[in-house]
């Protein structure tokens, strides 16, 4: 009689360093303003409650941009440190949001095959003239690293950073937990961090300090982020990532927090930012197009961040060569009652397509 077999030990998942050595990584991010559009998540303080009070919403979409092509599942930790549940005088959260967060996307990267990763980011608190701020964004850092690592996770992301000295807080924090690092900085209506130091030799600080991948997040859009993008590649010797936000961005009004809906119609403070960007959200094709040039100016960690859906992020992967599930649902218009071309569609429908 023959002896039972042991079951075979799951394959190793490569690492974040495996993969970029070989392709592309695509980041799905967004989940602040998707899951506020959906009813989940308040504008404003956004704070990631929804991890505690809807954690079946956060794993679908968690699982959605897996589908749509995304190679990581980033815990939703973002605004879950001290100070931002401070401001909503929900300090009593902070653990079981963060490990909760963590918890969700480790079960869905476990059964997708897909990485992990924690996120910090921009405090609110960092203040160059102060060193008390210093050490206050230390101990948040620390402590929401520390339940990363505790989570497993095979990376971290830093991310949204305005200040270069609170980007090299984060990193030490990071590597001092002996995981991989993702450094992502913002440059705003100047290419400049708040501490006055160009976005390319803030970039190039941060690759020398160890980071394992840096780059940009947030603000900007595809075409006012765009023309940064190689010339960080240029200055660094490490993978350079470009996660812009999904607006229509101009020279004129480089951020969504500075674009301006002509329309007369009132909107709170005057601002299109948060909650009335729609006009100027960017269709898949564009996504497409940046994707395809961020990508020869020497990008190799791609992403979306607020504003983006899966179909944004669908268009990202297949640009670069990928077919994730989704793509089975990609645009086919061939059958289209009205603008199709197959023979089996009635021909009068065909001809009636001129006065759609």
């Amino acid at each position: 009689m023959a002896l039972p077999q042991p079951a075979p030990e799951p394959a190793r998942r490569r690492t974040l360093h495996e993969r970029l050595a070989t392709a592309p990584v695509v980041c799905g991010e967004g989940y602040l303003f998707e899951l506020e559009r959906r009813g989940y998540l308040q504008a404003g303080a956004f704070v990631p409650e929804v991890v505690l009070e809807h954690p079946e919403e956060v794993e679908a979409l968690h699982r959605q941009f897996v589908h749509a092509g995304s190679d990581v599942v980033e815990a939703f930790t973002y605004y879950a440190h001290r100070e931002k549940l401070r401001v909503i005088g929900k300090d009593g959260i902070l653990e079981p949001l963060n490990r909760q967060a963590l918890e969700i996307a480790r079960r869905v990267a476990d059964g997708t095959g897909t990485l992990l990763a924690g996120n910090i980011c921009n405090t609110g608190v960092y203040d160059p003239a102060d060193p008390a701020t210093h050490a206050a964004v230390r101990e948040m850092f620390t402590e929401q690293v520390g339940w990363a690592a505790e989570a497993g996770a095979d990376f971290v992301i830093g991310e949204t950073f305005r200040f270069l000295g609170e980007a090299r807080i984060a990193l030490e924090v990071i590597r001092a937990a002996g995981l991989p690092s993702v450094v992502l900085l913002v440059a705003g209506h100047e290419p400049t961090t708040r501490d006055g130091v160009a976005i390319t030799q803030a970039c190039r600080a941060m690759a020398d300090a160890g980071a394992d991948v840096v780059g940009l997040n947030c603000v900007r859009g595809p075409a006012t982020m765009l023309p940064l993008l190689g010339p960080i590649a240029a200055a660094v010797d490490c993978p350079v990532a470009a996660l812009p936000v999904p607006y229509r961005t101009t020279p004129e009004q480089p951020t969504f927090h500075a674009l301006r809906d002509p329309e007369p119609l009132p909107l709170p403070a005057e601002l299109p930012f948060p909650t009335a960007l729609d006009p100027f959200t960017c269709h898949r094709y564009e996504i497409a197009d940046f994707t395809r040039r961020a990508r020869a100016a020497g990008v190799r960690y791609f992403g979306l961040c607020c504003g983006a859906a899966p179909h944004h992020l669908r268009a990202m992967a297949e640009t670069l060569g990928r077919t994730p599930p989704a793509s089975r649902y990609s645009p086919d218009m061939s059958k289209h009652v009205y603008l199709g071309a197959d023979r089996r569609l009635r021909a009068a429908n065909q001809e009636y397509r001129h006065s759609l």
